[in-house]
């Protein structure tokens, strides 16, 4: 008899600190389904989204590979403006992990946040998924499910859709509801499950009243508070919940990886203890989050690794798990986990590279230590040592620098140049 595929559900929130969860030293009591997750499964310590900011991590998620190599990728991030572009966007004809995985005999579906360009040109349909529930922008508001210019941008496919609700909350029942359909199927699973909690605006499940009155001020610094953006955290968390009670209620939650991140480091409110800086910044506040991976028919409980990893890995690490191969025109640039998720004590050498038009940012990982230029300073830590990035070894350690410093410029030029029309939002 064949082994049957696992399921895997690939959920993402945004905006979310790595120390923002319990599981990873949070302060207030928030997570108890993802800290439950962790404790039955693996909580990765070095894990990195591939970008500060939304989109373009997105670009790598879907892909397998440095989001660099796109265009759209180098709007950091893709905004309102982009809405009418035909070129702004993932290109429909790129292979990706849902496509991937459809060709590999999977049902797809997104539900939750594309944030990767407009139709007519672009969408999750035209990429590999074959179900589509949620908002094509960025950020929208949780009530009127407006877009940060006013329009309505809750979409079900390509057409709009006008469910009431908690957005966060209509995006868990309509997971659990894809596994209620699912779970009698010979077809296994995937789901990206792509929060936009606990990105702006900052509205809880009970602040339906407030969201008219503050329609205006939603998008802008003078709202939200740490409060209410742990409520917020605690409702995507709840919802995760349903999602695991729908997986045991089919019997399936053994055979499903899923897997847990951040599109890339927190903002306003989150609290990044020990780490600084926060999104848009290529310190380690800005690009280590949180990742979780359970999978009780693999993965032993209570396990921790210190594994360096990407965003693009875990996409890697997907198709490994469904036995998929990406497309040989496209190699991805992404490493499968699957060896650690089998033997957590597992570690190999991965070297990580990152670079942002904003403030012409760039960075290299290579084991304990960091390269890294801000605004034309350049800074080396060693982060094993000093996660918080405070004592420069720059001038202690001249030929480590500019060794770091070559191996960046060389993995540069292997990749396009960022464009000169790039936009920074």
């Amino acid at each position: 008899m064949t082994q049957r595929k696992p399921n895997i559900i690939f959920i993402v929130a945004d905006d979310l600190g790595y120390a923002d969860l319990g599981c990873y030293g949070g302060r207030a009591p928030v997570s108890p389904v993802l800290d439950g997750l962790a404790a039955n499964g693996m909580r990765f310590t070095q894990g990195y989204a591939n970008a500060p900011v939304c989109s373009p991590t997105r670009y790598a998620l879907m892909t397998g590979r440095y989001q660099y190599r796109l265009r759209g990728a180098a709007e950091e991030p893709m905004s309102i403006r982009t809405r009418a572009s035909t070129t702004l966007g993932l290109p429909a004809e790129h292979p990706t992990l849902p496509s991937l995985l459809k060709a590999a005999g999977y049902r797809t579906a997104l539900i939750g946040k594309w944030h990767l360009g407009f139709p007519p040109a672009f969408g999750p349909l035209r990429s590999g998924y074959d179900e589509f529930y949620g908002p094509m922008s960025g950020g929208i508001d949780y009530f009127t499910h407006a877009a940060s210019n006013g329009a309505h941008d809750l979409w079900e496919g390509e057409a709009h859709c006008f469910d009431e609700g908690y957005l966060t909350d209509l995006i868990s029942r309509r997971a659990v509801h894809f596994i209620d359909e699912a779970a009698g199927a010979d077809a296994p699973f995937f789901i990206s499950l792509h929060y936009t909690a606990p990105h702006w605006p900052w509205e809880t499940r009970d602040d339906a009243a407030l969201a008219p009155a503050l329609r205006d001020n939603l998008f802008h610094l003078h709202g939200g508070n740490i409060h209410t953006y742990r409520r917020m955290i605690h409702h995507m968390d709840e919802g995760i919940g349903w999602v695991m009670n729908a997986l045991r209620k089919h019997s399936l939650a053994d055979d499903t990886l899923v897997i847990f991140t951040s599109d890339n480091g927190g903002e306003r409110f989150s609290d990044n203890y020990p780490l600084v800086g926060g999104k848009m910044d290529l310190t380690e506040g800005g690009i280590r989050v949180p990742w979780i991976a359970h999978w009780p028919a693999v993965i032993r409980p209570g396990a921790i690794s210190d594994q360096h990893c990407l965003t693009m890995d875990w996409s890697a690490t997907a198709l490994d798990a469904a036995g998929a191969a990406a497309d040989p025109a496209y190699p991805l640039d992404g490493v499968s986990l699957l060896p650690v998720l089998h033997e957590p004590g597992r570690e190999f050498v991965r070297t990580m590279f990152w670079r942002m038009k904003h403030r012409t940012q760039r960075a290299l990982r290579d084991g304990d230590w960091k390269y890294l230029q801000v605004d034309a300073q350049e800074y080396l830590f060693n982060i094993a040592a000093d996660e918080r990035e405070r004592a420069n070894q720059a001038p202690r350690e001249p030929a480590r620098l500019a060794a770091m410093r070559a191996a960046w410029v060389e993995w540069n030029a292997s990749m396009p140049e960022i464009p000169a029309d790039a936009v920074v939002s």
